[in-house]
């Protein structure tokens, strides 16, 4: 091997090295010895290092100030110890829990592993480091923790109704009083069915953790779905009239029959524990573009806007003291997943004398969209987190489709140039990143839909999203079903919201739209529109002549099937209107229609 292939041999493993490394969801320093620097550090113990670290500061100021409280008690302030007489001796250290904290009392618990690496002198010249983030499990651990207490309440008072009926019922024996036996046991029979709902509750919870609850969606007529919830609600002792408007043409929808009747009667349950007996259920459907949204009301006192957004969560607020907040305990954790499982989204909604309304939607009866027979849907993921990465990429690998993992921005805008994915998944948390730009710069390379996953869930933060061109988000944790069912919805929507284009060119002064090439020229030159600008176009131009509003104009072009923000459709028409050499004083193809859109001018109105 010549040197100059040798070099770069040895660049090329390095890089290498550098990528694993940089991949593995463990934090990896190395720390020189003799000054307590650090050498080298990861990208996730780069992570760590934020978490602790004030803006601005360094990972050498931030160990300055660092203190180590260690399994043992033990607890060491790099203040008053430099890290260089710490590592100095040398000690190897295996899977020991240590707690980092600065001195505004922010922590982060660690999993250390050390090793020294000896110098060719001797002593120690190097030592590395490797560090797991415990923060996850102990956020499990106190959920878990909640779940349990929160269990021990559903399950007391089925088990006190038994034991005191029960008691009754030996009394009564011995009283030889018939009725008020049979009365007894039957209180002892319904909580017994009680407890068992709650068992099958506490299973399908499990499975919901695990990615396991089972769904089996097939074409189902919603009018059936809701009537064999309302005689199940009926039958087991609901107290409310419910009333049902329902459209006769609704089109079918893919449910699971018995999990989404399970989703109605659990609806159905909580809406009537929330109103006064006079107080009709009302249960409706509504057809929006390709799903169909359901809502089960009833009138009643408002639930606080600060309590709705716990309603759906498994684990209550422990703050609320009582079930106003968590709903039914575990039953409407449940139909959220159940529901976000058939790729719908279920929401609560409340008002002054309005009582709450739930509204939860499914897909309609569409073909999923497939990119191509025989072949597999590609899917780019972004994620600086490693973790994250290996189980997404993990979950879709298993799932069936072809997965490339990045990273880095910069290298998904690259990979999104060359490989033409149908759909990109992108986490909210990228360190250093303006998200929103960066969903816009994807959108500019290949107009694909573009799922978002947040660690928060922050409105904020998914709402600009929404407007920057994103299709869909999920909030973790979620699971591997959930993740499917958004990932078909998202690329069915997109595949219906396709305009059909017309096989003749759209052609006005020096503007030609050639549908058939996909090419955009004037006088002759090929005009370089982005993926979204070409599709706005096609739009307008195929409906010249005709006022297309901007909620039509995003359903059709970025496939938002509820109403959007226009000013995403007027900052795409700015730029489209630069490259078409016009503007909106002097428009010479796109003519503004106030308060309603644009309209595309025909080809043969007038002059230019």
């Amino acid at each position: 091997m010549t040197p100059s292939n040798e070099a770069y041999h040895d660049t090329a493993v390095q890089q290498d090295l550098d990528a694993l490394i940089n991949t593995v969801p463990v934090g990896v320093a190395v720390f020189d010895v003799a000054t307590g620097m650090p050498r080298y550090f990861n990208r996730e113990a780069g992570r760590l290092v934020d978490k602790l670290a004030d803006p601005g500061q360094s990972p050498e100021d931030l160990l300055k100030v660092l203190t180590f409280r260690r399994s043992d008690g033990r607890e060491i302030s790099l203040s008053e110890f430099s890290l260089a007489q710490t590592l100095a001796a040398g000690e190897t250290v295996r899977a020991e829990e240590i707690v980092l904290q600065v001195p505004d009392g922010r922590r982060v618990t660690i999993l250390i592993n050390s090793t020294p690496v000896p110098a060719a002198e001797g002593g120690v010249a190097t030592m590395v480091v490797t560090m797991q983030d415990m923060t996850p499990l102990e956020d499990l651990a106190q959920r878990r923790a909640e779940f349990v207490a929160l269990v021990g309440r559903e399950l007391r008072a089925p088990v006190t109704s038994i034991k005191g009926s029960a008691a009754a019922a030996l009394r009564a024996v011995d009283m030889r009083d018939p009725a008020e036996t049979t009365q007894l046991f039957h209180i002892i029979d319904d909580q017994a069915d009680r407890m068992l709902d709650l068992i099958s509750d506490l299973t399908d919870a499990a499975r919901l953790d695990i990615g396991d609850l089972s769904v089996s969606p097939e074409p189902s007529d919603v009018g059936m779905l809701v009537e064999r919830a309302r005689a199940a609600f009926l039958s087991t002792g609901g107290r409310n009239h419910v009333c049902l408007d329902l459209p006769p043409d609704l089109p079918r929808v893919m449910a699971d029959f018995r999990r989404i009747v399970q989703v109605l009667g659990n609806l159905m349950s909580n809406a009537e524990r929330r109103s006064p007996e006079s107080a009709a259920i009302r249960v409706g459907a509504v057809a929006e573009g390709l799903e169909v949204a359901i809502s089960v009301a009833a009138a009643g006192s408002e639930v606080p806007p600060e309590h709705l957004q716990h309603l759906f969560q498994k684990f209550g607020d422990p703050k609320d003291g009582g079930r106003l907040g968590r709903g039914s305990g575990l039953g409407l954790a449940i139909c959220r997943g159940v529901v976000e499982a058939h790729g719908g989204r279920i929401r609560a909604e409340s008002g002054p004398n309005q009582g709450i309304r739930f509204t939860f939607t499914l897909p309609t009866e569409v073909a999923v969209h497939s990119p191509a027979p025989g072949r597999r849907a590609r899917v780019l993921v972004v994620d600086a987190n490693p973790a994250h990465l290996h189980q997404v990429r993990r979950d879709l690998t298993d799932a069936g489709y072809a997965v490339t993992a990045v990273g880095e921005p910069e290298q998904a805008l690259r990979l999104m140039a060359e490989q033409r994915p149908h759909l990109v998944l992108t986490s909210l948390e990228l360190s250093g990143v303006d998200v929103n730009a960066f969903i816009q710069a994807l959108l500019g390379v290949a107009d694909v839909p573009v799922l978002c996953l947040s660690d928060a869930g922050r409105d904020q933060d998914i709402a600009k999203a929404f407007e920057m061109g994103a299709d869909d988000y999920l909030v973790r944790p979620y699971s591997p079903s959930e993740l499917a069912a958004r990932m078909r919805a998202a690329l069915g929507r997109r595949a219906a919201a396709r305009p059909t284009e017309p096989s003749e060119p759209y052609m006005r002064g020096a503007l030609t739209i050639d549908f058939t090439r996909r090419l955009v020229t004037m006088d002759g030159q090929p005009l370089p529109l982005t993926a979204t600008e070409y599709g706005l176009l096609a739009e307008l131009a195929t409906h010249a002549g005709s006022a297309l509003t901007y909620d039509h104009l995003l359903q059709r072009v970025w496939g938002w099937n509820n109403p959007g923000n226009p000013y995403v459709v007027r900052t795409h028409l700015m730029r489209l209107r630069r490259k078409l050499g016009e503007d909106g004083h002097n428009p010479a193809y796109i003519l503004a229609e106030p308060r309603v859109g644009y309209r595309m001018v025909p080809p043969d109105e007038g002059p230019l």
